[in-house]
């Protein structure tokens, strides 16, 4: 029998909302707990779906991480933005931008630490990774717009500085030595780098 256009609409909301009963199930889960202490049965078992249902959507806890922390990682690198638009100085600008990530970085740092390993060391080929990785891209070049702004900058220049702070960035949150750190400690630290990054000469 021929799959009608509202069965098969009905279909993908039903896929739809049964992801988001695995989306919003894991982000309690991951807010309480590391991701190595959850269980995929423990996921299932909150979003009322079965252990194989749930690998239907997801192939591991890892890409769910992905799933979850990409729209925070977006919603924080927007909040970002925004602030930075209201910033004069370069510095401080691209401070604006990268302090809401550090602190969504920071809400679970072990879970935080993990998404980075996951983004990076992920296939990306597979989407979360390469939403990850886009929100990576997205980042540079918020950053890069900001350091063209006052015209001392070309967009070469500009562009490999960017690259440079979301370096600075990625090893300040990731480093085994600041994982003890809050956002307030990894922002400073950033901030002393960038100083020294950003001087013109």
């Amino acid at each position: 029998m021929a799959t009608t256009p509202a069965s098969s609409g009905r279909r993908e909301r039903n896929k739809q909302q049964k992801l988001d009963r695995i989306t919003a199930a894991a982000r309690e889960l991951f807010t309480e707990y590391s991701v190595e202490e959850v269980t995929t049965q423990q996921i299932a078992d909150k979003a009322d779906i079965g252990t194989g249902t749930l690998f239907l959507y997801v192939k591991s806890k890892g890409e769910l991480l992905l799933l979850i922390q990409n729209s925070l990682y977006a919603e924080a690198l927007a909040r970002g933005r925004a602030s930075a638009e209201e910033t004069e100085d370069a510095l401080e600008a691209v401070l604006a931008i990268i302090r809401p990530v550090v602190e969504c970085n920071r809400v679970h740092t072990g879970n935080g630490r993990t998404y980075l390993r996951e983004m990076v060391f992920g296939d990306p080929e597979e989407p979360r990774h390469a939403e990850a990785l886009a929100i990576v891209g997205q980042t540079e070049q918020a950053v890069a717009e900001v350091l063209r702004r006052d015209g001392l900058r070309d967009s070469a220049d500009a562009a490999t500085l960017a690259r440079t702070t979301s370096a600075l960035m990625f090893m300040s949150m990731a480093a085994s030595v600041n994982a003890g750190h809050d956002a307030d400690q990894v922002l400073a630290d950033i901030r002393e780098q960038l100083a020294v990054v950003l001087v013109r000469r």
